[in-house]
């Protein structure tokens, strides 16, 4: 059954995306991920077409992802819009467990890249292309990075130009105004980025958001820092989450609530989670009144979004 999903307009793209996306890189499988059969690509893949989906992200980082939306989605390209990364060292090595995958941000690597996506996932286009791991303008111009991707629009390549942007750089990457899209952090429990989001939805860029359900469930965060759930019970969040609904659900239609967001992926190799989000999502943001109390919750402790 599918879900009748929210849609909002992806900034100046025009793109018209579901609030909810699906993140690629759940399905990379080893050494950096879980291992994942084909049987379960394929399955989860069309679920997530299936439940109204209709924005995929992966990046050549993402181990097999690019291969596998290729071998089993490709066939229903029309029915999704396809969002990848560019300078990831292409032909580099998989880097070891704990340490990040080399970027290269030169023309030559910009094309070789973009150019493997396509054949990757047998299109001929693709919806937004992302600079990857937040690359400060002053790298971007040391070696023309924007003018070869700008160059593959021309071509019809590439359809939008995106950053996938973090502090410090994002203030710099607003203001370079070549973006139509930027890919940010963002959830209940990570709320640093909570105003630039605003400043670039205000500037008519397309606001992608990731992390925003905080990594799954409480204790089982994943990431080497204190676990993100332990201000969810500090701030009292479980008080307001609704009969019926999970802290996961809570902290996604949080992010929904964002005035300044467009869709948010998430990323789960499991159909009952896919079909737990789509309905989540389904229902929408949060009351304002609810909304409101959680920000002012999460500020009382400690959980505050960065100043200017």
């Amino acid at each position: 059954m599918v879900n009748t999903l929210p849609t909002a307009v992806l900034g100046r793209t025009n793109l018209e995306v579901t609030k909810l996306g699906f993140g690629a890189m759940e399905i990379r499988g080893g050494p950096r991920g879980r291992d994942i059969t084909s049987e379960q690509a394929g399955s989860i893949l069309n679920a997530v077409l299936d439940s109204g989906i209709n924005y995929i992200d992966t990046s050549i980082d993402y181990g097999q992802s690019e291969e596998l939306i290729g071998q089993f989605i490709s066939s229903r390209r029309e029915e999704y819009y396809l969002a990848s990364k560019c300078g990831c060292a292409v032909g580099a090595a998989v880097a070891p467990l704990g340490t990040r995958s080399p970027h290269v941000f030169t023309k030559e690597n910009i094309v070789a890249g973009v150019e493997q996506s396509l054949r990757r996932m047998k299109t001929d286009y693709l919806d937004v292309v992302q600079f990857h791991s937040s690359p400060s303008k002053q790298m971007l111009d040391e070696d023309g990075a924007v003018e070869a991707l700008v160059d593959l629009q021309q071509q019809g390549k590439v359809r939008h130009l995106g950053m996938s942007g973090t502090l410090p750089n994002l203030h710099e990457q607003i203001d370079m105004g070549v973006f139509d899209v930027l890919q940010i952090p963002y959830s209940a429990m990570e709320r640093r980025h909570e105003t630039l989001i605003s400043q670039a939805a205000e500037a008519g860029i397309g606001n992608v958001i990731r992390g925003g359900v905080a990594k799954g469930e409480p204790g089982q965060s994943g990431v080497p820092r204190p676990d993100p759930w332990k201000t969810f019970e500090s701030a009292g969040l479980d008080e307001l989450v609704e009969q019926g609904e999970s802290p996961t659900d809570f902290l996604l239609r949080f992010t929904l609530s964002h005035p300044g967001m467009h869709t948010t992926i998430v990323g789960t190799l499991n159909p009952e989670h896919l079909a737990q989000n789509a309905a989540a999502a389904s229902n929408g943001s949060l009351a304002s009144d609810i909304y409101a109390e959680a920000k002012r919750r999460l500020e009382a402790a400690g959980e505050v979004p960065a100043s200017g």
